[in-house]
């Protein structure tokens, strides 16, 4: 196997032991799941992307990490539905927030978000950062998208990763990349969160 052929490695902090062979044997598929310590994955460079068990430290954890490796994505489990909470989990640095009860194909759809950049979390949290933390850009009247930008809108709305656009619409990710660039010029807004929140609360992609 080659360098460009080695899977990602995610760092696992999961204390429930069930739990995290669980979320191993779902991420072995795609990627190597490591099991890590915070001191591990603040010093290990080959870890891109850590997964994190909810608890009394989160706050404390997401604030080191912070510090340490600002570029770490995070994802953040946990038992919490509450909109505030979880929005404070993002706002603290975390990309990404998964309840524990959720679906394998949420789990992987999460990750996938996560690695690509972007953030994971309920479309009511997401709108409620958007809002508290982001200037208010003015309306764009009469925002028009291709043909091609709707189908990668709608593909964005529905959690799509980059990767995972580019090979559902036969395209090079470079090109569904660049796409999107030009859909937040169209817009007015910093990035695909805000996008598809924009998109959706302005009725911007129309229906077929």
């Amino acid at each position: 196997m080659t360098a460009a052929d080695a899977k990602p490695r995610i760092g696992l902090m999961v204390r429930d032991p069930v739990r995290a062979e669980g979320l191993s044997e779902l991420i072995s598929h795609f990627a190597e799941p490591c099991p890590i310590t915070p001191a591990e994955a603040v010093h290990n460079a080959s870890l891109g992307m850590v997964i994190i068990d909810a608890d009394g430290m989160v706050f404390n954890l997401l604030a080191a990490f912070r510090r340490a490796r600002a570029g770490l994505r995070l994802l953040v489990f946990g038992n919490e539905t509450d909109p505030a909470y979880i929005g404070r989990i993002v706002a603290a640095g975390a990309k990404g927030y998964l309840n524990h009860s959720a679906s394998s194909a949420e789990i992987g759809a999460a990750i996938s978000v996560v690695q690509e950049g972007s953030i994971w979390a309920p479309r009511k949290v997401l709108a409620s950062l958007i809002d508290t933390y982001s200037p208010q850009e003015p309306k764009r009247p009469e925002v028009r998208f291709s043909e091609r930008e709707r189908q990668i809108l709608q593909l964005l709305i529905e959690g799509r990763s980059d990767r995972e656009i580019a090979e559902t619409l036969t395209l090079s990710k470079r090109t569904v990349e660049s796409a999107v660039s030009r859909m937040l010029q169209k817009v007015g807004v910093r990035n695909r969160v805000a996008l598809t929140i924009r998109v959706l609360e302005q009725h911007l992609l129309p229906s077929a």
